[in-house]
């Protein structure tokens, strides 16, 4: 159960994932799981790891109308992206389709690994793509991932680093880019600074700053602050620049 993100003890079987112990593998076997980071014990309990979280959360409209729209443009510029045939990481569930979607744009011979920390976010995520051979998931910190270096074609974060703190968010962005091959694409969409002239400026400012304070470091710096050294960058801006889409692609020094 390495795939799992699990380490090697005895556990009891009741302490697994339900979606684990229905595979039915001797309780002895199973694997110690990564430990939930305070920030989402702390800050994001309410959205992610409550057990009624997904049961608010889980509902296409809703993740919708939290971005003022834009969900499925900003879905569908991330997955515009990956076109080709490849070994695709995607760091942290994400409430919506954008797995789903992502798993029906890319053929049969693509592979999709899908990274969280949370039994009950990869829980919900099984029951979402349970149809789909292709995609596997993997009980892992993003902090600190168990993939070798160049594991990946490509790798996206859909609106994960906000979420945390400034820490943690470079040591995802560090392990994004080391998981990911020398020419691969790494894809952040996420939360950037409106301009001044964007009413919703002044609307989400006071919303990120009680409900998800670490969303406010990405107005204060550039997504290139947390970025390692790469060989290009693209940025683009979504929604009067609410939202980005960062690019890296990527040459390791020789």
């Amino acid at each position: 159960l390495m795939q799992f993100g699990y380490s090697r003890a005895r556990v009891k079987q009741n302490s697994l994932p339900q979606f684990l112990r229905q595979k039915k593998i001797l309780p002895d076997v199973y694997l110690q799981k990564p430990e939930l980071p305070k920030y989402l014990t702390e800050t994001y309990w309410w959205a992610y790891v409550h057990p009624n979280a997904v049961w608010v959360f889980e509902r296409q409209w809703l993740v919708n109308a939290i971005l003022w729209g834009n969900f499925n443009h900003l879905r569908d510029t991330a997955l515009s992206e990956f076109t080709s045939s490849g070994k695709i990481l995607q760091v942290a569930c994400v409430y919506g389709n954008f797995t789903e979607k992502l798993a029906q744009q890319v053929d049969t011979q693509s592979e999709i690994h899908v990274v969280d920390v949370a039994d009950v976010q990869l829980e919900n995520l099984r029951k979402k793509v349970n149809n789909f051979s292709n995609v596997k998931l993997h009980q892992q910190d993003s902090n600190a991932m168990t993939f070798e270096d160049g594991s990946f074609d490509n790798v996206i974060l859909f609106f994960l680093l906000h979420e945390q703190p400034e820490y943690a968010r470079q040591l995802s962005i560090q392990e994004a880019v080391r998981v990911c091959k020398p020419g691969g694409k790494v894809v952040f969409i996420d939360y950037h600074k409106p301009y001044a002239y964007n009413p919703f400026r002044y609307v989400m400012y006071p919303v990120l700053k009680y409900l998800e304070p670490f969303a406010l470091d990405l107005w204060q710096k550039d997504l290139e602050t947390w970025i390692p050294e790469v060989s290009s960058i693209q940025k683009e801006l979504y929604f009067g620049g609410l939202y980005q889409k960062d690019l890296e692609t990527w040459i390791p020094e020789v």
